[in-house]
């Protein structure tokens, strides 16, 4: 076993040894000729990784997933604009929140944690809205929430959103390279993550691509926007990264640019539907090991489980002293993060580097196993790992 106890949380995740070579040297100038070149070409493999237009833009800026989150809202609403939030978990609540601070008028379309709103409820507060003379500026959706392991289909829910004549904006924090999204096909407006995902960097990146409508509501914006998060303060200098030629507004990330480049260029190896494949696949093998655990999800509709995390019940008899007996095994998963039901779960990562290295999976699984069976379950032992292994390998 390495000493390092393995990463398999929802992020940050373990990352390749390319791109932590390519991140690990002494820090360059943002003007230099290497990150000028892989700053181009990451806003390029953006759109690639995206499935976005060419006349869509990405934007890179030094931050966090929320940073992205805070970036969107910004940019696309007006206080008084009323907007339509999808709630599946905790960063659907942060997203609300910041509309709320924007001074947004919100409608909210719920569900239990663990499941998700359907598409029909999503409709009816944009007829609702409509009806009563305020029609929806936006739709915001999270693609995964990291708190729940919910996926949404964003394809229905864009095309509903132009239907009704609104922006649709999807935090794919914990999707974004590990989930299908087709940002041009489904004429979706923006598509936001965070580095530290199936991205599969360090953290320390925001990244978003903001698509033609998307940007003509910025232009049109007349409330201002913190000039830190202002897409036209920094479209600009990604325009001209992306033509090689040299621009400042602030400080980007210079480490992690070069890093930036080097995940993508392995994200794209294959193309981005080998990509989703991988991971459907591992998150399926890794189904298996669950229930040869005797493992249940707290998400109980399995077309709403993702493939970039597993969210578990803790059996009966175990708590959350679970975690930390995982770790003594040399692996690291996460707790709960859903206020209503924290207590009752925990949760695996298995996106970006990992699920191509199948000994990682196999090493979470035996540290999972062995540590139930240090709190008393009654298990066969290399069980999950085998039913992992004959998954994989069929």
């Amino acid at each position: 076993m390495s000493d390092s106890p393995l990463l398999m949380i929802p992020g940050p995740i373990e990352i390749s040894p390319a791109v932590r070579a390519a991140a690990s040297g002494p820090p360059p100038g943002h003007l230099s000729k290497p990150v000028m070149a892989a700053f181009g070409r990451a806003l390029t493999r953006m759109r690639a990784v995206w499935c976005a237009s060419d006349d869509s833009q990405p934007f890179v800026v030094a931050g966090s997933g929320t940073t992205a989150m805070d970036m969107a809202v910004a940019n696309l609403v007006a206080p008084g604009d009323a907007v339509v939030v999808v709630h599946t978990g905790y960063f659907s609540d942060r997203m609300a929140e910041m509309l709320r601070r924007r001074g947004a008028s919100l409608a909210s379309v719920t569900a239990e944690p663990g499941d998700a709103p359907c598409t029909a409820a999503v409709a009816a507060a944009l007829d609702d809205l409509a009806a009563a003379g305020t029609p929806a500026r936006a739709v915001f959706v999270t693609h995964v929430d990291t708190s729940t392991g919910v996926r949404v289909d964003p394809q229905p829910l864009a095309r509903l959103a132009r239907e009704r004549g609104a922006l649709s904006v999807f935090d794919g924090v914990c999707a974004t390279a590990g989930e299908r999204f087709r940002m041009q096909e489904w004429d979706a407006d923006v598509y936001l993550t965070a580095s530290q995902k199936a991205i599969g960097l360090p953290p320390g990146l925001a990244l978003l691509v903001a698509g033609p409508r998307a940007l003509e509501r910025r232009a049109a914006l007349a409330t201002p926007v913190p000039m830190s998060l202002d897409w036209h303060e920094w479209m600009p200098v990604m325009k001209a990264y992306e033509g090689g030629r040299p621009a400042y507004f602030a400080t980007p990330a210079t480490s992690l640019i070069l890093a930036l480049d080097a995940g993508l260029g392995e994200v794209l190896e294959g193309g981005m539907e080998a990509r989703w494949a991988a991971h459907g696949r591992a998150a399926c093998a890794l189904a298996a090991a669950w229930d040869a655990l005797g493992l249940r999800s707290l998400v109980a509709k399995p077309e709403l489980r993702a493939s970039t995390l597993s969210a578990l019940l803790y059996p009966e008899g175990v708590d959350a002293a679970l975690v930390g007996k995982v770790l003594e095994h040399g692996v690291v998963v996460a707790g709960g993060l859903h206020p209503l039901r924290r207590s009752e779960y925990f949760r695996v990562g298995h996106m970006g580097y990992a699920i191509t290295r199948p000994e990682m999976l196999v090493r979470t699984v035996d540290a999972i196993e062995a540590a139930l069976i240090d709190l008393g379950r009654r298990l066969d032992r290399g069980a999950a790992a085998a039913a992992l292994q004959a998954a994989l390998a069929g």
